[in-house]
């Protein structure tokens, strides 16, 4: 049994969602409301000391970090997800890296709910987001190809990562206008059976 311990509108859940609707099996989800603090239960934190979601349990083992999941699923269920030349790989990593390891934590509620309450009012949780995520798109917008995917024709990790964090801009108020590129290539993975699937409003709740 395949269990996926995940919040609904977490992009790091989203992401392990798309990564598993790759793999065409069948999985069970159970979730975490990280809004009622249950990523704070002590049955969770047996899960993941971290306090974190998304953790998934499968082969007799419970993994944690979205990147690390998706990359045993890739190396497990040969989904191809990187380039097998290796400086065309370091490219990918890199615009994963870009959204993974540069936007994403220091725009995780956690950092911006802490930046609002200590500025007493001077930050507000959206300026926050907004301050963050527009600087770390436009420099992916310039990382990304020019084409219907982030590198060439192929669905890579950083595919899997971009939607989500679209998905998040969109939520904060992001003006993509700037972005033609990244909202081109989203808008095509959107229409993947996948990336469709994988999508929070189905999860919602």
């Amino acid at each position: 049994m395949i269990t996926l311990y995940d919040y609904w509108r977490s992009s790091s859940s989203y992401r392990v969602r798309i990564a598993l609707s790759l793999t065409g099996l069948h999985w069970n989800r159970v979730a975490v409301d990280l809004a009622k603090g249950e990523q704070a239960t002590e049955a969770h934190l047996h899960r993941n000391p971290q306090a974190l979601v998304p953790v998934l349990e499968i082969d007799g083992a419970r993994l944690t970090q979205s990147l690390a999941i998706i990359d045993y699923l890739d190396e497990t269920r040969d989904l191809g997800l990187w380039p097998d030349n290796p400086l065309c790989r370091a490219r990918v990593k890199a615009m994963t890296h870009a959204i993974a390891m540069e936007i994403q934590p220091v725009c995780n509620l956690r950092v911006a709910r802490y930046a609002a309450a200590q500025s007493q009012g001077a930050i507000t949780e959206e300026s926050w987001m907004r301050a963050f995520i527009a600087p770390g798109l436009a420099a992916l917008e310039a990382m990304v190809d020019d084409g219907d995917y982030c590198y060439r024709h192929m669905v890579t990790v950083a595919d899997i990562c971009l939607v989500p964090q679209l998905y998040n801009a969109r939520r904060w108020g992001v003006d993509l206008t700037a972005f033609p590129r990244l909202t081109r290539i989203a808008a095509n993975l959107e229409t993947l059976p996948a990336f469709a699937a994988a999508h929070p409003d189905r999860f919602k709740g």
